[in-house]
């Protein structure tokens, strides 16, 4: 069996700046030029970590891998008032939607928020180079014999927690079909079975409707009790913050074939959500009345549509497996999420 790519969202990593060259102790000698005087270099400034987003990146298995990052040390100055090479910048790319946090400090407010591809952030600034003995003189010390040292390089331990970009966010109860949606929607392959949690971990895909195109997230792992640790616990559900529009899916055709109240999976859902965070109840919520193919008395759904309207912004039937009422699904997502920009 293909195993998926693993989906790292949080790492811990030390990054370091340079620290700066020595200044250098020098003295003019040439022929024909007594008393030189002194000509030492300043060392150089130690580059820089610099944090930057890169839309091409999904998680941060490569923090994970890659714990310690160094940047480049200054060069010493040279004679004849030759000033040290700084030290090369160190950029390391993170994935768009990564928090950034000083791991050290008690307080949880974020160092960046890197929502925007090519954004950067400089997280450690390198140390300053030592000043060469010619910087030194003055009027009363002509020949000062001594320079300064370089500087020391910060050193930071950070905390990276990925949060997804999404413009639409897909939950419901494992095997209610929102894998299938979303491959049948964009080019995303997740797996597909006939088992819960067959999703371990968010995919992304993107669609389109209405002329325009939007980013939508597989969030998985959500049963009753997640937000408490039951299931894949509380722990992708952070990557549902972001979104304007969510998208829930309620298994319609298995729970009527096998008697079950697809309202209470319905509830079930929308409680963790709230236990998560508040603010999530507040989206606009779009709700997928799925696997309808496999009923053949669709008059069994009034009921059932009848009271989630009165609960969601609007209720549609769909079947991932032939593609029934997917259409008319994502044009009414495309305008959801077009009332959101222009109330913004």
């Amino acid at each position: 069996m293909k195993r998926e790519d693993p989906f790292i969202d949080e790492a811990t990593i030390r990054v370091v700046s340079g620290r700066g060259g020595d200044g250098c102790v020098s003295f003019r000698r040439e022929k024909y030029v007594p008393r030189g005087g002194p000509d030492g270099g300043d060392g150089g400034r130690g580059g820089d970590v610099v944090l930057r987003a890169d839309r091409n990146l999904a998680t941060l298995i490569d923090q994970r891998l890659r714990r310690d990052n160094s940047a480049e040390a200054g060069e010493a100055g040279g004679g004849a008032n030759r000033t040290g090479r700084s030290g090369e910048t160190l950029s390391i790319a993170l994935p768009v939607g990564t928090i950034v946090y000083d791991a050290d400090a008690p307080s949880s407010e974020p160092l960046a928020d890197l929502t925007e591809h090519g954004q950067q952030f400089v997280v450690a600034r390198g140390g300053r180079g030592g000043r060469g003995n010619a910087s030194f003189t003055t009027a009363t010390r002509q020949t000062p014999d001594f320079a300064g040292k370089g500087q020391p390089g910060e050193s930071r331990r950070l905390r990276l927690s990925l949060k997804l970009l999404a413009d639409v966010g897909l939950v419901g109860f494992p095997n209610s079909g929102k894998s299938t949606l979303l491959r049948r929607i964009s080019a995303a392959r997740p797996r597909v079975a006939e088992y819960p949690f067959t999703t371990l971990f968010p995919h992304l895909g993107v669609a389109e409707a209405r002329g325009r195109r939007f980013v939508v997230a597989d969030i998985p792992g959500l049963i009753e009790g997640a937000s408490e640790g039951a299931g894949l616990g509380d722990r992708f559900l952070r990557h549902i913050e972001r979104t304007r529009v969510l998208v829930h899916l309620v298994d319609v055709g298995t729970a009527l074939l096998e008697q079950r109240d697809p309202l209470a999976a319905y509830e079930a859902i929308r409680r963790e959500l709230g236990a998560y965070a508040a603010s999530l109840l507040e989206r606009v919520e779009i709700v997928a009345l799925s696997k309808i193919d496999l009923l053949a008395d669709r008059e069994v759904l009034r009921p059932v549509e009848a009271a989630l309207r009165a609960r969601a912004h609007s209720v549609h039937r769909i079947s991932g497996a032939t593609g029934e009422g997917i259409p008319e699904l994502l044009a009414d997502v495309a305008r959801c999420l077009e009332a959101t920009e222009a109330a913004a």
